[in-house]
């Protein structure tokens, strides 16, 4: 197979991730200093930035959501979801976990609570905003800055037939320059900001499992032991790339989750139980309490290190992992509502998440106040690493569970690796997921490569470092498609408004009013319609074709046996014209309790012959209409569309190009 690269992409953004990495390289005995550097500089001059960033990014999505935005549809109007609503609440449930819950789930509280910003360390009040703090990194806010990507990417590309990547929601703003440099640019800093966000988890990982293999087998911790696991794993992830094993690390991935489930309902079930379910409700509570302050709380009247040194890195973490996890979620999402979208994305994960750190981090709290008096809370701050497999020693089967922590993060390293770099091949191939196989072979080589590499530079500072970079360009890019999305539904809203009649463009006037009158008490069968199409519709849109064919413009009719015809006429830099005719069969109309109850397949089908355009807006029943009818509406409906591209510079709807492929 042939490369798909994009060269104005794939070469300018493997030059910047090669040019930033080489500074830890070229410079090793100062690599720890200059990333220090870097990152203060980063965090101190942009920090505020972040924060303000996520905070507007949350606002938006719960704006789309609670508006009349939110009845907009992934898709055209009448587009039915392509997973059923449990099959996809529990995909968005699976898209929540991965390398960073195992590597924090312990660490983290532990860490809020024995080195806390505020309280005084290892109190009740401590452990109380330990899980606060927690909640609030791992909360709602996250999964913003997912939902922007994920609706952006959904919204466009399958409401407007534009490709599946990040430069697409910026056709609302600068419309067919997306196919330019500033498109180019949008997908180098999507690609560059992917790259080091995977990176820092594998870095993450790799980290937690050689602690998990010291403590199982005695194997050192030492960066050449983390480097050789890089190696193996990426080998395996290889494997799966070169061999297309896509059923089966699918399958893997859904038995890693069920085995993540279990481990959690293991510490459930042997830990303080009823305490947690306690505090996983109180939890809840200080969270929703402290949500808008800890939004926008930067401790500038009294400066912290702990700011920059957990929710800055954190939002900056996100922000880099957004293009990621928002492709996922816009590929299962399309027929979805924006309403059914950002909530789902925002509290389905969340939840989860709340849950797996309340089990394992109130459990670790719990352990450390009682038996383990402070013990837990020294060994986490020596090596956060380690926070897991120490966790576990104070629970039944330490060994069992050891290992299978271990397991988890293998499978999850593999998993990420495989499809981060399906992710960044796509998009370096301009949306196109067709691609050979050496292409998503470098992404995984690379992604490895950047992880081994920052870690034997400047260990987990390096990686941090490398997102915060990566993630400050990119948070531009995620406030402009937040107000690109905000375009483009305002846009469709105008849109939907002047059809919400649903209504021909010309009154129907071939025929006398007994005629009509026959035509109204006659309810049309599947034959009817089909006749319709065939020997009124089809002759009527052909003549159509003939003249604007005549006239210059490269008018098409594809046509269907027992299906559509449809009318095209191509169009530069605005949708494409069309006008079709489509059979339509839908259940009658129930008006009694039988009715009612009986399925829809049992229920008398009405047919229509249905109006569809460009916009996938729901169309009109012409059954009936004569052909001087049809050729009149469809006149009129291009005379109108004419009107509008005309006005494209200050109308914005008249530019969504729905027929773009």
């Amino acid at each position: 197979m042939t490369s798909k690269i994009s060269p104005p992409v794939f070469f300018p953004a493997s030059g910047i991730i090669a040019a930033l990495v080489l500074v830890g390289v070229l410079f090793p005995r100062d690599a720890e200093r200059i990333f220090s550097a870097a990152q203060a500089f980063v965090l101190d001059t942009f920090g505020w930035f972040y924060l303000l960033a996520v905070g507007i990014l949350l606002f938006a999505v719960l704006f789309f959501a609670l508006s009349r935005f939110g009845r907009l549809k992934l898709g055209p109007d009448d587009a039915e979801p392509d997973y059923p609503y449990a099959s996809w609440l529990a995909m968005l449930f699976a898209a929540g976990m991965g390398i960073g819950l195992m590597f924090y789930a312990v660490a983290e509280p532990i860490l809020h609570y024995s080195v806390p910003p505020e309280a005084e360390p290892r109190t009740i009040l401590a452990a109380r905003q330990a899980m606060e703090f927690t909640f609030f990194h791992w909360g709602v806010h996250a999964w913003a800055v997912y939902a922007v990507v994920g609706l952006s990417l959904a919204y466009f590309s399958y409401r407007y037939n534009l490709p599946l990547t990040i430069r697409s929601g910026f056709y609302p703003l600068i419309r067919e320059r997306i196919d330019g440099p500033i498109g180019h640019a949008v997908d180098v800093f999507a690609i560059c900001g992917t790259v080091f966000g995977i990176a820092t988890s594998l870095g993450l990982g790799v980290l937690q499992m050689n602690a998990g293999l010291n403590y199982l087998l005695g194997v050192p911790e030492a960066v050449w032991v983390q480097v050789l696991l890089i190696a193996v794993v990426m080998g395996a992830a290889t494997v799966s790339v070169i061999t297309g094993l896509d059923v089966g690390v699918r399958r893997l991935s859904e038995g890693n989750l069920a085995i993540a489930i279990l481990l959690m309902l293991f510490v459930l079930a042997v830990g303080p139980t009823t305490f947690l379910f306690k505090a996983f409700i109180q939890n809840i509570g200080a969270y929703l309490d402290d949500l808008l302050p800890r939004t926008f709380t930067l401790y500038a009247y009294e400066p912290r290190a702990w700011i920059s040194d957990w929710t800055l890195f954190y939002w900056a973490w996100w922000i880099s992992w957004s293009p990621f996890v928002g492709m996922f979620i816009a590929r299962i999402s399309r027929g979805r509502t924006v309403r059914e979208f950002v909530l789902g994305v925002l509290f389905v994960p969340s939840t989860f998440t709340f849950f797996w750190m309340t089990v394992f981090g109130n459990s670790a709290i719990s352990l450390d106040l009682g038996i383990a008096d402070g013990a837990l809370a020294r060994d986490v701050q020596e090596n956060i690493s380690v926070a897991l497999f120490q966790f576990f020693e104070y629970l039944p089967l330490s060994s069992v569970t050891s290992a299978l922590a271990v397991a988890l993060v293998s499978v999850f390293f593999v998993t990420s690796a495989d499809s981060g770099s399906l992710v960044v091949d796509s998009l370096a191939s301009g949306g196109n997921d067709d691609t050979p196989v050496w292409q998503r072979l470098y992404w995984c080589v690379v992604q490895g490569s950047v992880a081994a590499l920052l870690l034997m530079a400047g260990g987990l500072v390096g990686l941090q470092t490398m997102t915060l970079i990566a993630a400050l360009p990119f948070s531009v890019i995620l406030l402009l498609l937040a107000f690109g999305l905000l375009r483009g539904m305002q846009a469709d809203v105008a849109r939907l408004t002047e059809h919400r009649q649903a209504q021909p463009a010309i009154a129907v006037r071939g025929a006398n009013w007994q005629t009509r009158l026959g035509a109204i008490l006659h309810e049309p069968n599947k034959r009817d319609v089909r006749r319709f199409i065939d020997h009124t519709a089809r002759p009527a849109l052909s003549e159509v074709r003939d003249e604007l064919v005549r006239r210059g413009l490269a008018a098409r009719l594809d046509e269907e046996d027992g299906g559509p015809a449809i009318l095209t006429v191509p169009a530069e830099g605005v949708r494409d014209f069309v006008y079709g005719i489509e059979p339509i069969a839908q259940p009658a109309m129930a008006f009694s309790a039988a009715d009612t109850r009986a399925s829809p397949e049992g229920r008398r089908m009405v047919w229509s012959a249905r109006t569809l355009f460009s916009d996938g807006s729901r169309g009109y029943d012409v059954i009936g209409f004569t052909k001087a009818d049809l050729l009149s509406d469809v006149l009129a409906q291009f005379e109108r569309y004419q009107i509008l591209t005309q006005a494209q510079s200050t109308q914005l709807y008249t530019t969504s190009p729905a027929a773009r492929t």
